[in-house]
C-alpha cells in the first residue's frame, strides 16, 4: 500500500504526466528537446499472389486444368459478371493470409470479369459459385476432406473432382451440391467403365469423361467447349472454308457470263 507522502507526491507529478501524454508538444518543450515524437506506422498485411508451387503436379493435371480454365473462359468472355479463374488464390477471412486456398478452377456468377492477382472474400459479392479440383492420390485427402468441408462451409454451391489418371475415384469424376448448407452428391447422368457425365445446373453445362479426356458440354447444341487453341483453329477453319465458298461462287458466276456470251 502507498505511503500518504507518496499519493501526494503522484498527484503532484499527474498533470504533468497527463499533459505528456496527450500533448507530445508539451513534453517536447519541457525536455527542452528539438526531436519530433512519432506515432507508431501501421504495416500493412500481405496477401500473396504465389507460393513458387507448379501449377499442377504433371501433365495429367495439367492439361484438364489448362483446358477447364480456358474453355470456361471463351464459353462465358460476353459474360461481365461471370469471373472465371484458375489456381488463383482465394482467401477467405480478413487480416488472416493464412487462410488461403488455391482452386483448380472457379466460377463465380456474379462478379466482375476483369483480372485479378488474388480473389479475396471481402472485396467481392460472394464466394465462387462452382470450384473443380483436379485430384490425385497425392492431393485426395485434402481434396476429398478439408477442401471439401471450407468450400461447403463457405458456401460454394458446387464442387467437383476429377481424377484423371483413376487413381482412387471410381467414376473419376464426382460432383457435389449444396442443399441445405450440406454437400450432397449429383447423381451422373451417365456411368460406365469408359465414360461418365455429370451436369452442372449453377454453370448450365456438362462435364464429361470419355476415357481420359475430360470435356465440357452445352446440352443445347450437344457441341464441346474448346480452348483457346481449339477456338482459334476453329475461326481460321471458317474462314477458310467461307473464302473456299466464295471462290466457287465466283468461278461458277464466270462460268455461267461466258455460256450467255456464247449463247448471244
Amino acid at each position: 500500500m502507498r505511503s500518504v507522502e507518496s499519493v501526494i507526491l503522484f498527484s503532484r507529478e499527474l498533470p504533468m504526466a497527463t499533459e505528456t501524454l496527450i500533448n507530445p508538444e508539451f513534453a517536447r518543450r519541457s525536455s527542452g528537446s528539438s526531436a519530433r515524437t512519432e506515432l507508431p506506422r501501421i504495416v500493412p498485411i500481405e496477401y500473396p499472389d504465389s507460393d513458387g508451387q507448379p501449377m499442377a503436379e504433371s501433365d495429367f493435371q495439367f492439361e484438364p486444368l489448362s483446358y477447364a480454365v480456358q474453355s470456361l473462359k471463351v464459353h462465358f468472355q460476353s459474360h461481365s459478371d461471370v469471373y472465371v479463374a484458375g489456381n488463383i488464390f482465394f482467401y477467405y477471412e480478413e487480416g488472416e493470409p493464412t487462410e488461403v486456398v488455391a482452386p483448380d478452377v472457379l466460377v463465380v456468377i456474379g462478379a466482375e470479369n476483369r483480372k485479378r492477382r488474388s480473389y479475396k472474400l471481402w472485396e467481392e459479392p460472394k464466394a465462387p459459385d462452382f470450384v473443380l479440383e483436379i485430384t490425385s492420390n497425392s492431393t485426395r485427402g485434402k481434396d476429398q476432406g478439408s477442401k471439401k468441408a471450407l468450400y461447403q462451409y463457405l458456401g460454394v454451391t458446387e464442387y467437383f473432382c476429377y481424377d484423371p489418371t483413376g487413381d482412387y475415384l471410381d467414376p473419376p469424376l464426382v460432383g457435389y451440391r449444396l442443399e441445405e448448407g450440406r454437400y450432397v452428391s449429383i447423381a451422373p447422368q451417365e456411368a460406365t467403365p469408359t465414360s461418365v457425365v455429370v451436369a452442372s445446373a449453377t454453370l448450365g453445362l456438362v462435364l464429361r469423361v470419355t476415357g481420359r479426356e475430360f470435356r465440357f458440354v452445352d446440352p443445347a447444341t450437344g457441341n464441346e467447349l474448346l480452348n483457346l487453341a481449339e477456338t482459334e483453329w476453329q475461326r481460321h477453319e471458317e474462314q477458310r472454308l467461307r473464302l473456299e465458298a466464295e471462290a466457287r461462287v465466283r468461278e461458277l458466276e464466270a462460268q455461267l457470263a461466258a455460256l450467255k456470251r456464247g449463247e448471244t
